[in-house]
């Protein structure tokens, strides 16, 4: 089983060429159609699909295997094998694959190096993990700060419809007190007019002839000139005089 070569580059195509396998490449997405129309999509021929991707390495185990027309997915060779391969780690046909590529130093121990996913045809590298929870804090952190810029302009308008609402307010009471001192010039007018017609109040009429107008003394009651007139009463024991006190013989 071989793959489709790529076809070798023109003169004119070295700046068209994809970065080296290995690097950031999550900006790339890989699919050829008319491969996908002519071959099934499956476990055995997908490695052959990746390998005509910019994110495969021609210098892995995996390529050994495919000079010796051995399965490039053959653990049993690749575990005998150190250096950097590439492992089928998840399958869901014929929508998913997960491909990880790894450093195998012995048998038992291999290091993680990057992953690959295949979605519906199209080829894609994962995002390291930290790279995803940077670009998860960034995006958190312009959102908060688009919630704080859009409640500090809410506020700004709250405080102009307050400023504006106590404007009115004053300007209110201000017309208010100027009605309230038109109409006291109104009834002060108004008054002093009816004094102009009605005129000064008559003198009371004098007294009959023989009549002579009580004094304060006079208009007195009864009860006040016999209060005055009573004697004060006096404390027997104080007012009296020091007690007698008996002799004895």
């Amino acid at each position: 089983m071989s793959a489709t070569p790529l076809p070798p580059p023109g003169p004119d195509s070295a700046v068209a060429l994809p970065p080296p396998p290995g690097t950031d490449m999550t900006g790339i997405c890989f699919r050829d159609q008319l491969w996908l129309d002519t071959y099934p999509l499956d476990r055995n021929l997908v490695f052959d699909y990746f390998a005509l991707s910019p994110f495969y390495d021609i210098t892995c185990n995996n390529e050994s295997l495919r000079s010796r027309q051995i399965h490039p997915l053959d653990m049993s060779h690749l575990t005998k094998m150190t250096g950097m391969e590439y492992l089928l780690s998840e399958v869901m046909e014929p929508h998913l694959f997960v491909i990880r590529k790894q450093k195998r130093e012995s048998p038992e121990k291999s290091s993680p190096m990057l992953a690959y996913y295949i979605l519906d045809g199209s080829i894609y590298q994962a995002p390291q993990l930290c790279n995803v929870f940077a670009s998860r804090i960034s995006r958190a952190m312009h959102h908060i700060s688009k919630a704080f810029t859009i409640a500090c302009s809410k506020l700004e308008k709250i405080g102009n419809v307050e400023t504006e609402s106590d404007a009115v307010a004053s300007e209110s009471k201000t017309q208010k007190e100027a009605i309230d001192l038109k109409e006291l010039k109104r009834i002060d007018h108004i008054l002093s007019s009816l004094k102009r017609k009605i005129g000064a109040a008559p003198p009371p009429p004098p007294y009959p002839e023989g009549y002579v107008p009580p004094s304060a003394e006079q208009e007195r009651a009864p009860d006040d000139v016999a209060a005055s007139e009573a004697p004060p009463q006096l404390d027997p024991i104080i007012d009296q005089g020091p007690s007698k006190r008996p002799r004895f013989q």
